[in-house]
């Protein structure tokens, strides 16, 4: 292999049979199930990066299904993300994700930063209720449930709440462990189509574990939950801050 066709072909790991193919990546059919919890807000700061600003002591637990996704296949994720300003601009910084799929914690981590580490979500409805269970190397961690379609959204507000700016902090090592890449990646949906959104009554629980830390950041009181079903396009996010600089 020449020089000329690795600069062409090295786009992600391995090079040969790679994770993942070129973005963007569309999904079909994607199911948010968030609860909205307050918490600590030492505990906020201490885990959001500057120059984000936390703006409220406000987590939300997130359980995603996605059966149709470009390159990625059929997985479920959950996690916990954390509501931000940045320059005046309202987003969501991840700060913790959980997902059952090789392909999309590859690209997730190598290309914008996303923390995501091997587990086994799920995403379910039995008789009147959705259910979202995270489990951790065996061990029960979060388990959230919520009456299901209890209380139609206003569609076009779910809407606008999803074309907010996300936020990651991408960590790559150099060959010597050294930070070779330490980055604040910013990034927004596209072309998304809210199929269907909903709330209802919900609860969440959290179970300490050492290796998915979820309880670090405890609750104090669940405050909301919705129902989102969607389409939408993740496209590739830009840097906004170089902490090597």
């Amino acid at each position: 292999m020449n020089k000329a066709d690795i600069k062409e072909f090295a786009f992600s790991m391995p090079i040969t049979a790679p994770s993942y193919p070129r973005g963007p990546y569309r999904f079909i059919n994607r199911e948010f199930f968030t609860v909205t919890y307050e918490t600590d807000m030492d505990k906020l700061k201490q885990v959001v990066p500057e120059p984000l600003e936390v703006i409220d002591p406000l987590v939300k637990f997130e359980f995603i299904r996605m059966p149709d996704s470009t390159g990625f296949g059929n997985y479920i994720e959950s996690g916990q993300v954390i509501p931000v300003i940045y320059k005046g601009k309202k987003g969501l910084y991840s700060h913790a994700m959980y997902l059952n799929d090789e392909s999309p914690i590859a690209a997730g981590r190598e290309i914008w930063g996303f923390p995501k580490k091997m587990a086994s979500p799920t995403l379910r409805v039995v008789q009147e209720t959705l259910i979202g269970q995270l489990h951790y190397e065996n061990c029960q961690v979060a388990l959230a449930t919520m009456g299901y379609k209890y209380k139609e959204l206003d569609i076009l507000e779910v809407q606008k709440s999803l074309l907010a700016p996300n936020y990651l902090l991408k960590i790559i090592p150099d060959v010597d462990g050294s930070p070779r890449i330490c980055e604040l990646v910013e990034y927004y949906l596209e072309d998304v189509t809210v199929k269907g959104a909903w709330s209802g009554p919900a609860a969440l629980h959290l179970i300490p574990h050492a290796m998915a830390p979820v309880t670090d950041l405890p609750i104090r009181k669940v405050l909301s939950a919705t129902h989102i079903l969607t389409d939408l396009t993740l496209p590739y996010g830009k840097v906004i801050y170089d902490y090597l600089k």
